[in-house]
């Protein structure tokens, strides 16, 4: 299980100037959010811990954020790792956003 911790150094390492970047308790995960041009209604990316790592999930504008969303990745590796996979990630999925 990944901690507190350890989900806030994966945060720091993905940081990125187009997506706002938080660790939340519930449930316990990396989230990264971006302006959907909607108000109220981001892009919201959850990375929570799965498997070896973190299982990567994209959020549409509008979606509960309580359902299931569409797994686009997973992350593995120590936190400086998973952190560069991610903001990778979220770089790829900003692009494809804009589109």
């Amino acid at each position: 299980m990944t901690s507190p911790a350890e989900l806030t150094r994966i945060a720091r390492a993905a940081e990125t100037h187009s997506w706002n970047i938080s660790v939340v308790s519930t449930p316990l995960a990396v989230m990264a959010t971006r302006e959907s041009g909607r108000i109220g209604e981001p892009w919201v990316v959850m990375a929570v811990p799965g498997g070896r790592g973190l299982r990567v999930s994209l959020f549409q504008p509008g979606d509960a954020l309580d359902a299931t969303g569409e797994q686009v990745g997973e992350v593995s590796g120590n936190p400086r790792e998973m952190g560069r996979e991610l903001r990778s990630m979220l770089e790829d999925l900003a692009e494809g956003a804009a589109a």
